[in-house]
């Protein structure tokens, strides 16, 4: 069996971050072992070994139930400090009595300050109790104490700061690979539209001129066979450079997608969307209004990539502080999409302000310009309307309405 390393040590340690109630049971089962080392040194040991096993049971529960798990450490501490007053008249500590920095720790990294607080008053209620009935010395002890609460309140604020950071990178990386497998789709879209038109033309040019050299050798077969039966060779060499070149195209498509690998949209699609935002640290309000989810792939798949769109260039140009506002409301004949964003501030914005894309905007200021034009091509196609401009406040709001049919 080989030496003990840092790899183990690593692998054990990112083993026990995917099972956090049995680490904390590990913790739980530290404490108690504490408590038996020191049993021996009291009056009543067994006393003493229940109440301080007490302390540390509700630490395994730390992370699903925080607030409870903590406050019930806070009040079997109170409980330990009461009975073994009363009952032992000892001055010896619980071990577990460390656990209240963990539980302090807990509350500041997983709930919020003010819950925490109230958890400090309890501490101050605490210390106080152990000052008053077991004798503990004031004030070397009670500062000492708050000395160690003061410490992981600290730590817990930088952790807790360091991992919103660490959550707000990971949820704009997931944007990027988000943003770069659209922009893969358009790509092949963009493709198969070329690919279609090309289509297009060789179909409707071959097909036309074999109908033009049929009709002319029905009537030429009678009068000049000859020249019919030129013209019936057009139409066969036309045949077969236009099936030649129909085979050509169609290989280009012949690419088959695995369900999975389709693009989700509807209510799914936008509620991940939104969600894929709030991660990334812009606040989104999304409202929908309708059956969303009987449209049909075209529309549904266009409103997807808008609001897409529209909250990705809120969250790259509108500044810090912004947040939007998504509203997709269907009705009998239509959908109607708003996205709106307000607050924020961005140097941007005037040269947005100035007009749409095409009409004397400069988009190298504010980047590619792509996004508003692949925007209104999507809602052309899709024979609907849009509109996009400044809004009161330094905002911003893009609305279209597509037709359901």
């Amino acid at each position: 069996m080989g030496a003990l390393t840092l790899e183990h040590v690593r692998r054990f340690s990112m083993w026990l971050r995917e099972k956090p109630k049995f680490a904390d049971g590990l913790l739980a089962g530290l404490f108690v072992l504490f408590e038996l080392l020191t049993a021996p040194a009291t009056e009543s040991p067994v006393l003493f070994l229940v109440m301080g096993t007490l302390m540390c049971l509700p630490v395994i529960w730390r992370r699903a139930y925080p607030v409870l798990s903590s406050f019930a450490i806070l009040a079997a501490s109170f409980a330990s400090t009461v009975v073994l007053a009363l009952y032992e008249g000892s001055n010896v500590g619980h071990p577990s009595g460390l656990l209240l920095v963990v539980a302090l720790y807990t509350l500041v990294m997983h709930v919020n300050r003010k819950v925490a607080g109230l958890f400090v008053a309890g501490l101050v209620v605490d210390t106080a109790l152990k000052v008053d009935l077991l004798g503990y010395e004031m004030p070397a002890s009670a500062f000492f104490l708050f000395l160690f609460y003061f410490i992981a309140w600290l730590a817990a604020e930088v952790v807790a700061v360091r991992h919103r950071y660490n959550e707000e990178i990971a949820a704009r990386l997931r944007i990027a690979e988000s943003e770069q497998d659209r922009r893969a789709q358009d790509a092949v879209a963009a493709e198969r539209t070329r690919i279609a038109r090309e289509l297009h033309d060789v179909v409707a040019h071959a097909v036309s001129v074999m109908i033009v050299q049929a009709e002319g050798a029905t009537f030429a077969i009678k009068k000049n066979p000859e020249l019919a039966e030129r013209a019936m060779n057009t139409v066969a060499s036309t045949g077969r450079q236009a099936l030649a070149e129909l085979r050509r195209t169609l290989a280009l498509l012949r690419t088959d997608q695995a369900p999975d690998e389709l693009p989700e949209y509807g209510t799914a699609g936008l509620a991940r969307t939104a969600q894929l935002m709030r991660d990334a640290g812009l606040p989104v309000e999304l409202e929908l209004t309708g059956d969303l989810d009987s449209l049909g792939p075209a529309v549904g798949l266009g409103i997807q990539r808008l609001v897409q769109e529209s909250l990705t260039n809120v969250l790259r140009h509108a500044g810090e502080g912004a947040r939007a506002r998504v509203r997709v409301r269907r009705t009998d004949g239509a959908v109607d999409v708003t996205i709106t964003d307000f607050g924020g501030h961005s140097e941007l914005r005037p040269a947005l302000a100035a007009g749409p894309a095409g009409a004397g905007v400069s988009m190298s200021a504010v980047g590619s310009g792509k996004g508003l034009v692949g925007m209104r091509e999507r809602v052309a196609v899709l024979g609907g309307t849009l509109e996009t401009g400044p809004t009161p406040g330094d905002g911003w709001r893009v609305h279209a309405q597509l037709p359901v049919d």
